[in-house]
This record gives structure tokens, C-alpha cells and sequence, in this order.
């Protein structure tokens, strides 16, 4: 097609996400497969690569904005803008779940945090009891310095003795077929169950060289 010597791309095809150190395809194919087609940066400078009519450029390519040009009949066209993004991805994937506390009382906030190392993107989900309901709120937090890791954080606010049972998160791979959960086991009790009664004011005062003593009652 002389009006359209480049095949349209979807959206989909425009974000390229790529590992570091891996070959990635800029697929600009042609209408034409003898057209001879040039591949740009964002500043418009030429960049070689491998080029297959029927996928576009391979090669490994810094992160950036790249362009696909080709002449016909002395008319330069040009492809759309195809984004590359190189993340960082380990073939394993090491995951930690933490809770600061793992038994409360009803009214308090339950908060777990399941961390990802070493990896940019992830797919992560958490099954908790009050899930079906959507009582979590999720935060994540991309932290790179000093070393990559994501930190998804579940809050659950007026935690009942309903939410009492299994945390657990799932992180699968962006782009292998890898996936580690971890679980943790949260309590909520209905009330306090431990009671302290201290048999001294909340000021107290002492002579020097005085021996004080200080009793609580436990029940």
C-alpha cells in the first residue's frame, strides 16, 4: 500500500518492555518488503540494527523512543513511536512478608507488607479474609535505592474478629513463568484479654538512696 507503507501497530505493540541485557523487536513492518527502511532515536539519529520484514529491528536497544522512516516515490514515511523500556528482572523471584504484629484487637488497623527484590515488575495479589468484601487498601512503593525492591503494603482499618485468618501474597514474573507466595497467620480478638492494674500514682516520687518499690497486678 503506497499510502501506508507501514503496517499499523495497536497500542500494545508501541510499549516494549524488555529485561536487561535481552534482544528486543521494534516491529515497524512494511507493506513493501523491499522497502529499505531506517530506524531512529528520539534525537533523530540513526540506529543499526538487524531489520526482518515480517517483525521489524532486532537487536538490544537502549531505553528510549525509536522511529521506523522509509521512502516511497520520494515521500519519507514514518512509523509510529515505539517506547522501549528495559527493567530489571532476576529469573528467580525472592519475596518476604512481614507484619509488624500478628494478633489485635477489634477497632485496630491490621497492616502487612509483602516485599519483591530485585524485580521492577511483578504481578502481585492478595488473598485475605475480608477480600471478597474489599476491605484492604493496597499501597506499593517502588524503592531503587539502594537496591531495587517493591514494597506492596495491605491496610485493613477496623479490623473485627472476622479478620481473623490467612494473609497471603502472590507475586508471578512479568515475563517468565515464575511465581512465590508467602502467608502469614493474623488473629483478632474481640477485646483485650490481658488486664494490668499498677498499685502506684502515675507520679511518683523517691528520696535518694530510697529502695521503691513498684507492684502491678496482673490478671
Amino acid at each position: 500500500d503506497p499510502d501506508m507503507p507501514f503496517v499499523p501497530s495497536i497500542p500494545e505493540d508501541q510499549f516494549i518492555l524488555v529485561e536487561e541485557g535481552d534482544p528486543a523487536v521494534i516491529p515497524c513492518r512494511t507493506s513493501d518488503p523491499d522497502a529499505q527502511v531506517t530506524l531512529v532515536n528520539s534525537s533523530d539519529k540513526s540506529v543499526y540494527a538487524l531489520y526482518d520484514t515480517k517483525q521489524g529491528f532486532i537487536g538490544n536497544f537502549p531505553a528510549g523512543s525509536y522511529t521506523c522512516k522509509t521512502m516511497v516515490k520520494g515521500v519519507e514515511f514514518k512509523s509510529d513511536d515505539f517506547l522501549i523500556y528495559i527493567i530489571r528482572a532476576t529469573s528467580q523471584l525472592p519475596v518476604e512478608i512481614e507484619a509488624l504484629k500478628t494478633v489485635y484487637k477489634t477497632g485496630e488497623t491490621i497492616v502487612v507488607t509483602c516485599v519483591v527484590f530485585d524485580n521492577e515488575v511483578v504481578n502481585l495479589q492478595w488473598n485475605y479474609p475480608g477480600k471478597v468484601k474489599e476491605k484492604g487498601l493496597i499501597k506499593l512503593d517502588d524503592i531503587k535505592v539502594p537496591s531495587q525492591k517493591l514494597v506492596y503494603t495491605l491496610t485493613i482499618p477496623e479490623a473485627s474478629v472476622k479478620d481473623t485468618g490467612d494473609y497471603e501474597c502472590t507475586a508471578r514474573h512479568a515475563t517468565k513463568e515464575v511465581k512465590e507466595n508467602k502467608k502469614v497467620v493474623i488473629t483478632v480478638h474481640d477485646k483485650g484479654f490481658v488486664h494490668l492494674e499498677p498499685q502506684f500514682s502515675p507520679l511518683e516520687a523517691v528520696n535518694l538512696h530510697e529502695v521503691k518499690n513498684f507492684v502491678v497486678d496482673v490478671q
